[in-house]
């Protein structure tokens, strides 16, 4: 590779990373604070929050098929700038909606805007990536987001006890208007039309291939979902001390520090044993923090044990998302990247979706602690079928080395 060439990946990547860090920041600012805008703005029940925030999901999770095979027949950046625009302008409704109607319809909206942005922007990182550093780059731009999952909702949590709920979502609009003109930036390869017509089938908007490692990562999304939901009225009961937030920062600080070491594993070769090293960590860690209240620990040790299982988590955690990320897009032919990352991103959205419906109902049944030991046996299920069936399936099946 010429320095040119090198200099405008490495812009371009750059480029990526920042408007992908900047797109999920400005989801995760206003996320802490949705559900207490609607109680005392809308004065709804808290049932009734749970309907309305779930729309954002489930629009997410409808379009991202659709999505996949769109980016996949017509020119990325084109409808990656029109998803991420709608997106943007979308931040400016908040303030305006007046009926908890249009608030949901707004929430749609915005969904089908981040489903289609998501898979777009992954998809074009995958492109200008050299085949060589992929697992490198897709962890490093995974590691945006996390970034994003760790400060945008103290951000937010400290905009609220400061500024109005207004403030707020323009500062959402700010900050994604900034991803936009960043992502502007992105320099992309064009790709010409082929002229050979595809018949539609299943395969164009959901990747078969992909099913026993979507399996896995559907169990290893159950306990995320769990964990990301009820972390904090875990820790209130088991006393711990501080700020309970500081488990996400743990936890992202754990999925950058595997970062560094996981994805030029998966480059040289080692991605099946990345996926079983982090799926092991994971559901050690699960079980651990599940056995918290058995373990006799004392009290002065109890949030320390606490915040080194959010770090444990995070390092399983960040070593399976490039290499799982990775085994997807090695499955698929050039033509079928975005349907890939569709699938890849489908099948953990279904995972997390399960884990806050029925993480709440067995912890209502049960306890906290029986329901994280429930997610790391999840995890040691994933474990079980990815070294029996899911790593020879992807060594017969795989189009390309990953």
């Amino acid at each position: 590779m010429d320095c040119p060439k090198d200099r405008l990946f490495t812009m371009s990547f750059v480029c990526s990373c920042s408007a992908n860090f900047l797109l999920f920041f400005s989801f995760y600012l206003i996320m802490p604070i949705l559900a207490m805008y609607l109680i005392e703005v809308f004065t709804v029940p808290e049932s009734t929050v749970g309907a309305v925030l779930s729309c954002y999901t489930l629009a997410c999770l409808f379009v991202r098929p659709f999505s996949g095979y769109l980016v996949d027949t017509f020119q990325r950046k084109p409808l990656y700038l029109m998803a991420l625009s709608v997106f943007v302008l979308l931040f400016a409704g908040y303030p305006c909606v007046k009926t908890v109607f249009l608030f949901a319809l707004l929430r749609v909206m915005h969904g089908l805007a981040f489903g289609m942005v998501s898979i777009s922007s992954n998809t074009i990182v995958i492109d200008i990536m050299p085949s060589s550093r992929r697992g490198e780059g897709l962890g490093y731009f995974g590691l945006s987001n996390n970034f994003a999952m760790a400060t945008g909702p103290m951000v937010g949590m400290w905009l609220l006890d400061h500024y109005s709920y207004e403030t707020i979502f323009y500062s959402s609009f700010c900050v994604s208007l900034c991803s936009f003109l960043i992502g502007s930036l992105i320099k992309t390869k064009y790709r010409p039309k082929t002229d050979v017509k595809e018949k539609l089938s299943l395969d164009r908007f959901f990747l078969k291939k992909g099913v026993p490692a979507g399996i896995n990562l559907f169990f290893l999304a159950i306990p995320y979902g769990v964990m990301t939901s009820f972390i904090a009225l875990y820790a209130k009961e088991l006393s711990v001390e501080g700020n309970p937030s500081f488990f996400y920062l743990f936890l992202a600080s754990g999925i950058a520090l595997s970062r560094i070491f996981s994805g030029k594993l998966v480059d040289r070769g080692k991605m099946l044993l990345m996926i079983k090293v982090g799926i092991a960590a994971g559901g050690f860690a699960y079980i651990l923090l599940g056995a918290l209240p058995y373990l006799g620990i004392p009290a002065d040790y109890m949030r320390a044990t606490f915040f080194f299982v959010a770090l444990l988590i995070g390092m399983g955690y960040g070593t399976i998302f490039p290499a799982m990320n990775s085994l997807f897009v090695a499955l698929a032919p050039n033509n079928k990247r975005g349907t890939a990352t569709s699938t890849y991103l489908t099948s953990w959205d279904i995972g997390i979706g399960v884990g806050l419906f029925g993480g709440g109902c067995l912890s209502e049944w049960t306890s906290f602690s029986t329901t994280f030991c429930v997610g790391g046996l999840l995890d040691m299920v994933a474990l079980t079928l990815f070294a029996s069936f899911t790593a020879a399936h992807f060594l017969r099946n795989r189009v390309r080395e990953a």
